[in-house]
């Protein structure tokens, strides 16, 4: 009996197992088959996980066992489908919801899906972690998706997601992770997200989220991590935040967030970090900041707070990193800062802060100190850089007194430093050590006395040295010559005395070198030709004697020269010419004899040249005579003589240039009349007679033909250019726009912008105001309206130019249409572009996140491409000018177009190109200061800012002058980039570390060293 019920307890067991086993292989059968149909809507490539999902006829538990990415539960039913990384292309549309109601694990993340999330996803009712992330989801989230009620992990970050934030996602009471961020989602935030009372971590940033912050958010009481940069959020910062008890980072900086920070926020005692910067807060720096002391990251910079910084804040002694810079802070800088013993990082910089720096804040173990620009006064605390840490530091523009502290003296982590704009003391040879480190020093406009030490020449890796407008004394170090890497030094306006040394010669990486106002003497040496490099020279205001040498023909690259106000003697040496780069040329007060040498007509490029108060001689040479007008030239105080030339440089001189000078004569108020002696030398009778058989008869051909040619051109205007007419109430008005008749066009612009109504204004310049006007149905275009100083052109130059300029066509150029001057209004006619400037797309956070990586390489190439074209096949070439963000211009497909091309100068096309104020401020090479003068090179800079500019979405500011310290890998990876979009994958990573190499290359100091941008559009599109 016994063994009868154990055959039929044995018999029930394995129908019982037999059964689970027919339920496992149906269940295991079924969803594998679903996934095999999905699989093949997909593009796989062979080592993706999902190569290895094969049919199997003899295994039903083939997707549990070999299946990869595939993990079943005890039934066999598929609950964990992970794809993380597989390389995947495809969609979801064909993807089995319906079959796969145990899935409690969804992860596709980091691969290329794309189209919409399908609202089937509600079948997944027991799903826990979904992951999308890092794919090209498009569309909206889908409002179903708040009903998978178990739901604790939600990550649709990394994707093209629009839309709102569904509300019902508020319903999904056990989420405990939202990640959300780098989409392109939009409208304000739901008060309902204050249901998920489980999240833990909500992650918004990078989108364009805007309205205010809902007070609702005081109720998710268990948040620990808050990201919602970089958005378009606006209102106050509610203060039921402070019911956060738990938070440990709050980052809601780069939006529009106004009103003042409530003082609720000091009750999250667990806030670690706190980033509120690039906002429009206002009112003071709440005091209640100073309980919470876990903090260690502070950034309150780029607001409007007002009043003093809170003494409170000293209790913050696990903080690391306080800025608040960039506000209107105002009075002293708390004692109470010397407790932050972990600080490393201080920017009190662009305020209003003024009293003493506390001596206690040199005890701190400071990385980086930034006080400059405000109204700091006292000296400096003693113990400054006593971790020996301290890389960066910046003073200037302040009221400092007293000697630069010991400690600094030995502070060899030093790399960059600036005390300019003090008032600061002290014998300078004492005060400074040697810096291993150190790359730029500015301690210029202080009264350091002293003489300069050899020390200096030790500083190996130092490329800038500043110490201008001081009290210096005693000689140049001959050591200085072993400065090797030293590009810039500037001593001017100081008391040093001797001879210049002829080591300076070894300094092989020289640009700008500057000694002047000071008492050297002795002679220029020869070595100084050395500087092959050399972009600009001032040795002026010194007692140097001797002659100019003769091998500055060597210095090819020289825009500047100025040896004015010294002893020097001789003859300006013919090598003068060989220098023709040169912009300006000041050799005024010396002793200079003998004649202008012709040679001086290579110098194309001049913009200033003075020459008086010197002993030259002879006559003004005929080398002038190709130079054409706006130049400053000054010839007074010479002992020149004969008759000022009629050439064009001279058309509109006034006594000034040619005073002191009484052998002098012309036609020029304040100069004696030429008499015929001075004219013509005296000849014979015969010899009179000869000149008058000759003259009369050319002179009247001469007439006559003149008559013809201005009948022939006459007729030819009439034949050719039928559409440019006068206007009925001003003979002086010209049009010329192609395929249209001028006059009709210059009538229908007013009538589209209503006489140019600010309603149709969609830009502003520095040449004009831009409207948008629509003349025939689909026909828009852009209207550039004229500053009235813009409209004093000349006729002629400004027809000639612009002629040339509309037959400029290329698909990263603005057409120029062409142009209508008239008496009310003068304006230009452009190709009317969709997507505005690359600048007001970076400057918002919403279009920003639409320019992903591959859109910003593309921008850059057709930058490049552009100025590649002006620069190397345009004939005569363009120089632009003023290249910068606000002037590149997107069609619909994000492609780039220079506009603004259509007001700048040919080069050759006038008397030069120089500028005095041409181009944009943080985007003018740096040249530009001593040479006024726009090249290609000037260009190449420009591009440089702006390539970098559209990598890290901001302007670089001083990240430029750091460049040649960074590696390309730094500036992509260490919080340089534009982090409101997704770092760069792999693929592109290579051509973004392309780009960013370029931009440093053309952003170098020395402009020959800069590639021209046929090299840089060649190797972007190697790439």
């Amino acid at each position: 009996m016994p063994s009868s019920k154990f055959l039929l307890f044995s018999l029930a067991l394995l129908i019982i197992t037999f059964s689970s086993i027919l339920k496992f292989a149906s269940a295991s059968l079924e969803e594998a088959n679903a996934l095999l149909k999905w699989k093949e809507s997909l593009q796989i490539p062979n080592n993706s996980l999902v190569s290895s999902w094969l049919p199997n006829n003899s295994s039903a538990s083939a997707p549990c066992t070999s299946w990869l990415g595939v993990i079943c539960n005890t039934d066999g039913s598929i609950h964990t489908l992970n794809l993380t990384s597989s390389g995947i292309n495809g969609t979801l549309h064909r993807f089995p919801f319906s079959l796969l109601r145990n899935l409690m694990h969804f992860e596709l993340n980091v691969n290329n899906f794309f189209g919409p999330i399908p609202p089937e996803i509600r079948l997944l009712s027991n799903l826990v972690y979904l992951d999308f992330s890092e794919n090209r989801f498009s569309g909206v989230i889908p409002p179903e998706i708040g009903m998978l009620a178990t739901l604790e992990t939600l990550y649709l970050n990394g994707n093209n997601l629009n839309g709102s934030i569904p509300q019902k996602i508020g319903q999904l009471t056990f989420l405990y992770e939202l990640a959300l961020y780098n989409n392109s989602l939009e409208g304000e935030l739901s008060p309902s997200l204050g249901n998920l009372k489980n999240l833990a971590y909500l992650y918004l940033d990078n989108n364009k989220l805007s309205g205010p912050i809902p007070q609702e958010f005081g109720q998710l009481v268990n948040l620990v991590e808050v990201y919602i940069t970089q958005n378009s959020l606006h209102g106050p910062i509610p203060k039921e935040i402070g019911n956060l008890k738990k938070l440990t980072i709050l980052y809601l900086f780069q939006n529009h967030l106004n009103g003042s920070i409530p003082q609720e926020i000091g009750s999250m005692v667990s806030l670690e970090r706190l980033s509120l910067f690039s906002n429009n807060l206002s009112g003071s720096i709440p005091s209640s900041l100073g309980e919470l002391t876990s903090l260690n990251l502070l950034h309150l910079y780029q607001n409007q707070l007002s009043g003093s910084i809170p003494i409170e804040i000293g209790n913050l002694k696990s903080l690391t990193k306080l800025a608040v810079s960039e506000n209107n802070l105002s009075g002293s800088i708390p004692s109470s800062l010397e407790n932050l013993s972990s600080l490393q990082y201080l920017s009190i910089r662009d305020n209003k802060l003024s009293g003493n720096i506390p001596q206690g804040l040199g005890s701190l173990d400071l990385v980086d100190l930034e006080m400059d620009t405000n109204q700091l006064s006292g000296h400096l605390p003693k113990d400054l850089c006593h971790g020996g840490n301290l890389i960066y530091l910046s003073l200037r523009g302040n009221q400092l007194t007293g000697p630069i502290p010991r400690g600094l003296r030995n502070c060899r982590s030093l790399m960059r430093a600036f005390f300019d704009d003090n008032e600061f003391t002290g014998d300078i040879s004492k005060s400074f050590g040697v810096y291993p480190s150190l790359v730029y020093l500015d301690l210029s406009h202080n009264k350091f006395h002293g003489q300069l030490s050899e020390n200096w020449s030790k500083c190996k890796n130092l490329t800038a040295l500043r110490i201008a407008y001081n009290n210096i004394s005693g000689s140049i170090p001959p050591e200085f010559g072993n400065s090797t890497q030293l590009g810039r030094l500037d001593l001017s306006s100081n008391h040093i005395v001797g001879e210049i040394p002829k080591e300076i010669g070894k300094m092989k990486s020289m640009l700008y070198l500057s000694l002047a106002d000071n008492q050297l003497s002795g002679i220029i040496p020869n070595e100084l030709g050395l500087l092959r490099d050399l972009i600009a020279l001032d040795l002026s205001t010194n007692r140097l004697i001797g002659m100019i040498p003769r091998n500055i023909s060597n210095w090819e690259h020289i825009y500047y020269l100025n040896l004015s106000n010294n002893k020097l003697t001789e003859k300006i040496p013919s090598e003068i010419g060989k220098v023709s780069q040169l912009t300006t040329l000041d050799l005024s007060h010396n002793l200079l004899f003998g004649e202008i040498p012709s040679e001086v007509q290579s110098l194309q490029n001049l913009v200033k040249l003075d020459l008086s108060h010197n002993r030259l001689s002879g006559s003004i040479p005929d080398a002038f005579e190709k130079f054409l007008s706006g130049i400053d030239i000054t010839f007074s105080y010479n002992e020149l003589t004969g008759p000022v030339p009629p050439y064009a440089i001279f058309a509109n001189a006034s006594i000034h240039v040619f005073q002191g000078n009484p052998g002098l004569c012309g036609n020029v108020t304040g100069l004696k009349l030429c008499s015929s002696q001075n004219i013509m030398k005296k000849k014979d009778p015969f010899h009179h007679k000869l000149v008058l058989v000759i003259v009369l008869p050319i002179f009247g051909a001469f007439l006559l033909g003149l008559l013809m040619c201005s009948l022939i051109a006459y007729r030819r205007q009439k034949k050719i250019l039928p559409h440019e007419q006068p206007s009925d109430d001003e003979g002086d008005d010209f049009f010329s726009i192609s395929s249209f008749d001028g006059r009709v066009v210059y009538d229908e612009v007013l009538k589209a912008t209503n006489d140019f109504d600010d309603a149709y204004c969609i830009g502003t310049g520095g040449y004009g105001v831009v409207y948008k006007a629509e003349l025939q149905p689909n026909n828009v275009v852009a209207v550039k309206k004229l500053h009235s100083s813009s409209g004093n052109v000349d006729r002629k130059g400004f027809l000639n130019e612009v002629r040339t300029l509309t037959n400029i066509r290329h698909r990263n150029i603005v057409k120029l249409y062409g142009y209508c001057a008239h008496a009310r209004h003068s304006f230009l006619i452009y190709e009317y572009l969709e997507k505005g400037s690359v600048g007001s797309i970076l400057s918002s956070d919403i279009l920003a996140k639409e320019l992903d990586w591959l859109k910003r390489i593309k921008i850059v190439k057709g930058v490049a491409n552009a100025l590649a074209y002006m620069h190397h096949d345009c004939s005569p070439p363009i120089i632009h000018r003023d290249i910068s963000i606000a002037n590149i211009l997107l069609d619909f497909d994000y492609e780039a177009h220079i506009s603004d091309f259509g007001t700048s100068k040919l080069l050759k096309l006038d008397s030069s190109n120089w500028t005095a104020i041409a181009g944009t401020y943080g985007y003018i090479s740096p040249e530009l200061a001593y040479t006024m003068v726009a090249t290609e090179k000037c260009d190449v800079y420009s591009f440089g800012v702006v390539a970098l500019e559209v990598m890290i979405g901001k302007h670089p500011g001083e990240l430029i002058t750091s460049l040649p310290t960074l590696a390309i890998d730094y500036l992509l990876l260490a919080n340089v980039g534009d982090r409101r979009i997704p770092p760069p994958s792999s693929a592109v990573e290579k051509q973004v570390k392309l780009v960013l190499s370029l931009s440093r290359a053309c952003l170098n100091s020395n402009p020959h060293a800069r590639p021209t941008m046929r090299q840089v559009s060649n190797m972007l599109m190697e790439d």
